[in-house]
């Protein structure tokens, strides 16, 4: 899809009880790193599930385009016949990731790592996220920076090594896409790459990276522990594999909320990922009260996965600590509209990092808040609140900007307000839910444009 086509604006109003069961789409986060392994792999890769949103089809085509070979047997059911590492070439073409930032940003780490040249673009968006987080580590591994935007952004140009340099490097950030370049290009340094990390964030490369042969060692790190060292020792020989991917709880949260919220509600969640990385949603709601009971939980692709019936439920506002983030840091966004509807305060600490998603989606929360009646404020990087267990007014109009976790979680909000809410488009929802409106209408949602 295009992200400079026509605007599609979309609404949400109250109605009846949301009912009946669902299976999200396949995680994100595994599709994309089942495309970038199959690359490097020798061999075939055949993925069940993967996630067919426009972001992981552009990390496809990426793959593709540094020489693997891909067909597509059916819907979710791909086979990827990679090259191994230092197999790429060169792509005839610049590559276009659109809005995917967890796929440019991987990719940056794998071309970092590999003899080959590359030239990385995107959408708007894309072009206004940070990429000088990716880049350091890179230089410090041989990487060439031979072009780049204003302060290390899209459009940038990468030259890797023969070989890697390996190196012991400390994130400034809690950024799972950080860590992920570092060891993905890692993957062509002789010795050991080793990555610091204060506070544990999402796993998937680690896993993915075993699955495929590689040997990964994880130790805890820090006075306290909570830190990680990711120990990846380099040039080994990847081989193709079964990957089966779960479904998304990033992608499940709005379903969730919305069952939450809309009175008399209750629904089932079929095979949603449990990844205790990735559950930090599910944890704080609990908090707050919500009903979600953990159904047939079992082993699908290395991840542990489960069925989550969830019934409406009244909500009470709770604080959530910083450390919780890297656990639950895209669904932050929906959260918010949880706490709308509770009764008292919801404090969100440690939001620096959504400044630096799609979008600033700390300040497009707050302003979605303000649009609707949603009493709230931010202090610094945290976000509080204010709910009185009421129903908020809605009526607003929602500027999503090109953001698709904004879209859905206010879309959300919408089916349980006193007055529908609107976005101002809901075109990117594509990217990583694709089938999110005759999901949600199945249910019983009145969501439309």
């Amino acid at each position: 899809m295009s992200h400079d086509s026509e605007p599609t604006p979309l609404s949400a109003a109250p109605g009846a009880p949301l009912r009946g069961r669902l299976r999200p789409p396949g995680d994100k986060s595994i599709s994309h790193r089942a495309m970038i392994l199959g690359l490097l792999s020798i061999g075939e890769t055949r993925v069940e599930g993967l996630l067919e949103g426009d972001d992981v089809l552009r990390t496809a085509a990426a793959a593709r385009a540094l020489g693997a070979s891909m067909e597509r047997l059916g819907e979710g059911r791909w086979v990827v016949r990679g090259v191994g590492i230092g197999g790429l070439s060169d792509p005839a073409e610049t590559l276009d990731f659109g809005n995917a930032g967890t796929g440019s940003r991987l990719m940056m780490g794998v071309v970092g790592g590999q003899p080959v040249t590359a030239t990385f673009d995107g959408d708007a968006s894309l072009r206004s996220r940070p990429m000088r987080r990716i880049l350091d580590p890179l230089r410090l591994m041989g990487t060439q920076v031979l072009a780049e935007a204003e302060d290390g952004r899209v459009p940038l140009t990468l030259r890797g090594p023969r070989e890697a340099i390996p190196i012991r490097y400390e994130t400034p950030a809690a950024s799972a896409q950080i860590k992920s370049a570092v060891l993905l290009a890692g993957l062509n340094a002789p010795g050991t790459t080793t990555v610091i990390e204060a506070a544990a964030t999402r796993d998937h490369t680690e896993r993915m990276l075993r699955l495929f042969g590689a040997e990964v060692s994880v130790t805890p790190h820090g006075p306290d522990g909570h830190g990680r060292a990711v120990a990846l020792t380099g040039q080994p020989t990847l081989r193709g594999t079964e990957v089966v991917v779960p479904a998304d709880p990033s992608s499940a949260a709005f379903p969730l909320v919305a069952a939450l919220i809309v009175p008399g509600s209750e629904i089932t969640i079929e095979g949603v990922m449990m990844n205790p990385l990735r559950t930090g949603l599910i944890t704080t709601l609990i908090e707050m009260g919500a009903d979600i009971e953990r159904l047939r939980e079992r082993e699908e692709g290395g991840e542990t996965v489960a069925d989550l019936r969830v019934r409406a439920s009244r909500l009470k506002g709770v604080d959530v600590p910083a450390e919780r983030a890297p656990a639950m840091i895209d669904e932050y966004p929906v959260l918010a509209v949880a706490a709308a509807f509770a009764h008292g305060t919801t404090r969100m600490n440690g939001l620096h990092e959504l400044r630096v998603k799609e979008s600033d989606r700390l300040a497009a929360v707050a302003a979605g808040l303000k649009a609707n009646g949603v009493a709230h404020l931010i202090e610094g990087d945290d976000l509080l609140v204010h709910g009185d267990g009421a129903a908020p007014p809605g009526g607003g109009t929602v500027a999503t900007h090109l953001d698709h976790r904004i879209a859905m979680a206010f879309l959300v909000m919408g089916l349980a307000t006193a007055e529908p809410v609107t976005v101002d488009d809901g075109a990117m929802i594509a990217t990583s839910f694709p089938s999110f409106l005759p999901t949600m209408q199945a249910l019983g949602a009145g969501i439309g444009e």
